[in-house]
């Protein structure tokens, strides 16, 4: 008798796995980059280079979605496609960072997870290769959410991080672009961060941010890109943001935490808040930039208020665009 029943109730732990596997297999997830906004029209890129961001746009959101279409985690796929574009020295981030005053490279980087609102962060690092990997280490190994400067740069090396040394972020376009914008005597209208955002298909929001902030800063300067609430947030309840703009106003409107609260408090649309704080209290102040964000129900939201923003998306349901122009 013992034997007989033994067979059903095998049938029945296999038929359970078997659901589930169909049942995980059936959620959506979706994942939204962005490598910055700024004065991005036709007449100022070339075929060549519009090509080429879009290109390594792909290759960004492939890395991402790879993770998030076998079933792994918001987190994880946020971290493997800013990486690729820290990777490549065509963005403000990582390989592409651009220049301070004293022609160094200085770059923040953030991560936070949604499902338990950790979070970690990087400010000032001058020799870690991929900023984020570092922020990641920082969410997952301390009992610390920011780190800066040459801790950041020790923390990286105790944990084994690649480090190298500060000229391998040094390009000839961004000599080249730190000098015009210091004979200009003005701000370059450009902002090159990358970040990305996903949902996967757990329900689980993440959201991450790199940048080397703004062309010419003064060294020691930090924008809003490392600081949780200012240019990262993720909550699974509401959404996940990455910002990219002139940081000083992000932080001011503690950008990408407001955008979550109003939609938690004021009970708004992923939509309805992005564009509240792009196209009403950001332009008010007379400042530029944008976002990108996804919502639990899986809605992909960007805007900016620039003459474009690198960007791109992905879902489960076969959607794929990129874009770079309004």
């Amino acid at each position: 008798m013992r034997k007989l029943l033994l067979v059903p109730v095998f049938l029945l732990l296999v038929n359970n796995v078997y659901s589930q596997t169909l049942a995980t297999a059936d959620k959506q997830y979706a994942l939204v980059i962005h490598g910055g906004a700024g004065n991005m029209t036709k007449e100022n890129i070339s075929e060549e280079k519009e090509a080429h961001y879009k290109e390594v746009l792909g290759k960004a959101l492939d890395a991402g979605e790879k993770i998030l279409s076998s079933g792994g985690a918001a987190i994880d796929a946020v971290q493997a496609a800013i990486m690729v574009m820290e990777d490549d020295s065509l963005f403000n981030a990582g390989r592409g960072a651009v220049l301070t005053n004293e022609g160094t490279c200085e770059m923040d980087a953030s991560i936070m997870n949604g499902s338990d609102l950790n979070a970690g962060a990087v400010a000032g690092a001058t020799d870690i290769k991929n900023p984020i990997l570092a922020a990641r280490y920082i969410m997952d190994s301390t009992v610390h959410v920011m780190f800066s400067g040459k801790g950041a740069s020790e923390l990286a090396k105790q944990y084994g991080l690649e480090t190298v040394t500060p000229d391998y972020f040094i390009t000839e376009e961004n000599k080249v672009r730190l000098k015009r914008v210091q004979e200009n005597a003005k701000k370059e209208d450009k902002h090159g961060t990358v970040g990305a955002v996903a949902v996967d298909k757990q329900g689980n929001i993440a959201a991450g941010t790199s940048t080397g902030g703004m062309t010419n800063k003064k060294s020691g300067r930090i924008g809003d890109s490392p600081i949780i609430g200012a240019g990262t947030y993720a909550d699974n309840t509401t959404c996940g943001v990455s910002c990219t703009g002139w940081g000083e106003y992000f932080i001011r409107l503690v950008m990408a935490k407001s955008i979550s609260d109003r939609m938690g408090m004021q009970g708004l649309t992923l939509d309805g808040s992005v564009n509240m704080m792009i196209h009403d209290k950001l332009e008010r102040m007379e400042a530029t930039g944008g976002v990108i964000a996804i919502d639990k129900y899986y809605n992909v939201v960007t805007a900016f208020n620039t003459q474009g923003m690198i960007r791109a998306w992905v879902k489960s349901t076969g959607e794929k665009k990129i874009e770079i122009y309004k």
